[in-house]
């Protein structure tokens, strides 16, 4: 069936329940409480404890708290239409021990326990391919190219959970328009590290290695689509992808590909890993549809991550992860049941 734009009265904000929103008096008044704990007398127990209550609790979108874990990103907040959603953030706890990042194994807790052997210094990127202006660009550089905002983004794994991550970052066009494309370029190419000596994963035969995703170069334009070096107001975690990663909020979390070393611009659609490893389940777009199931599971709802109680609801899942009135027009006559 055709792709129609998904109208929405509020131009794309799909509102939450309002149980799922903390009010900003209540929020304030909490953020208070605790810093007060932590300067109070109690002294360093007390300190301690609300720092693990702060990385406990789900924040609201409107001002996630620092963890202190890592150096300091902080960004601006975006502009952008879409680009802060109004539901609260899933817990930093959460986010950074959940995770599928296969060059450190195939289960949830192997990213976190394993990626603290990843350098991510130094660190560079090359960008090649059908560009002007090839260039290889270190770490520092890539955090100097353009403004940070803090972009709020719902995040749909293609396994049926979601989460809600405060990432930190700027638009990829920024760096797109810095190349200068060719008239050839029609895709992205993205690869991640795969090193070994740092991902014991790598060296198992789950995927073909590197890891690599690609866009069509429409998508990758799009301001939506993020380079991100930070969340929470921090620099990522080794576990989520640091030092530099993409995220494309509409598409499921196996499009945004980690630890970046490599993008490459194309004339044809690159061979992407999932889709390569399992071409009738992974299809090149992967965008967050509803009607669209993956053989395992299904599509219609999902699990929000650190929602997980007796009573927890699953929530319906959205026509492109809710960003359909920013993106549906990217596909327009697209039969999307045909191009997963």
């Amino acid at each position: 069936m055709p792709v129609r734009p998904h109208a929405h009265p509020d131009h794309g904000f799909i509102h939450p329940r309002s149980s799922e929103i903390t009010p900003r008096e209540i929020h304030d008044r909490r953020r208070d409480w605790l810093r007060q704990l932590a300067a109070g007398a109690g002294g360093l127990a007390l300190a301690g404890w609300a720092g693990r209550e702060a990385l406990a609790q789900p924040q609201s979108a409107s001002a996630p708290v620092r963890p202190g874990r890592l150096a300091a990103l902080p960004g601006a907040r975006s502009a952008v239409a879409g680009a802060t959603t109004m539901e609260r953030s899933t817990a930093y706890a959460d986010i950074t021990a959940y995770n599928n990042f296969y060059e450190f194994g195939t289960d949830k807790a192997d990213p976190a326990r394993l990626a603290g052997r990843l350098q991510t210094r130094p660190w560079s990127v090359v960008v090649e391919g059908e560009v002007k202006r090839p260039q290889t660009l270190d770490l520092d550089a890539l955090l100097r190219l353009a403004p940070m905002e803090e972009r709020i983004y719902r995040l749909r794994c293609v396994e049926g959970w979601s989460m809600v991550i405060p990432w930190v970052g700027w638009s990829l066009a920024e760096l797109i328009r810095r190349v200068e494309p060719t008239g050839n370029a029609r895709y992205v190419e993205f690869h991640t590290l795969a090193d070994p000596k740092q991902m014991p994963g790598v060296s198992s035969r789950v995927l073909d290695w590197p890891y690599v995703e690609g866009l069509r170069l429409d998508e990758a334009m799009h301001p939506l689509t993020l380079l991100a070096f930070g969340m929470y107001g921090e620099v990522l975690p080794n576990q989520n992808g640091a030092p530099v990663r993409l995220v494309v909020p509409w598409k499921y979390g196996f499009k945004s590909a980690k630890s970046i070393v490599r993008i490459r611009f194309t004339e044809r659609q690159p061979l992407t890993a999932w889709n390569r490893s399992a071409p009738q389940e992974y299809g090149f777009y992967s965008n967050v549809n509803p009607e669209v199931d993956h053989p395992r599971w299904s599509q219609a709802t999902e699990r929000r991550i650190g929602e997980d109680g007796l009573f927890a609801r699953k929530r319906p899942t959205l026509p492109f992860n809710g960003y359909g009135a920013q993106v549906a027009s990217l596909y327009a006559g697209m039969d999307l049941k045909k191009f997963f």
